[in-house]
């Protein structure tokens, strides 16, 4: 039986922790993605990309909104981006909580990231967006919300994708 909390699975978490104690490099996961554009208006998206996972691959076809040139046939980059960023900062509250034995009883958030798209279309140099909201109703069993507060902070802290928001990210792009 496996020690499980929050729908984490704890003996997992002190594995990882454990070996990457030993060897740093078990710690460093890498994403990698292969996409196509299309060319082809009829077909209902503009890209397509395959991403692997550990058991198993999934496809999913992006289009942009009509405003940015697309048919608003599919979510946009931005509605995946934004859910990334929750679902990644969702988890590692929620991760934290576990590896700190708070049992969740109620877990809800409500994602805005607003997005100037003034830089895109080259008529202003003002910021693309100015940060992503999360509203969170989270309860617990044994915390209250200033606990609840704390893990927030220390969420904020330790996400991957609001590490990446907030620092930049070097881009490497080159026609092969």
């Amino acid at each position: 039986m496996t020690n499980t909390l929050n729908n984490v699975d704890l003996d997992k978490i002190s594995k990882t922790i454990e070996d990457g104690k030993k060897d740093r490099s078990t710690l460093r996961k890498p994403v990698k993605l292969q996409g196509q554009w299309n060319f082809d208006p009829s077909k209902g998206y503009q890209f397509k990309t395959e991403i692997a996972y550990e058991k198993g691959k999934q496809v999913i076809e992006i289009d942009s909104p009509s405003f940015l040139g697309g048919g608003g046939n599919r979510l946009g980059p931005m509605s995946y981006c934004v859910a990334g960023i929750t679902s990644c900062f969702i988890g590692t509250f929620v991760g934290i909580a576990a590896t700190q034995g708070i049992r969740l009883t109620k877990l809800e958030v409500n994602a805005e990231c607003n997005v100037n798209f003034a830089k895109t279309f080259d008529i202003s140099d003002e910021p693309i967006t100015e940060g992503i909201n999360f509203q969170i109703d989270a309860q617990a069993e044994n915390a209250d919300k200033q606990q609840l507060q704390q893990l927030v902070k220390m969420a904020e802290d330790r996400c991957p994708a609001v590490y990446s928001m907030s620092h930049m990210i070097k881009i490497n792009a080159q026609i092969q």
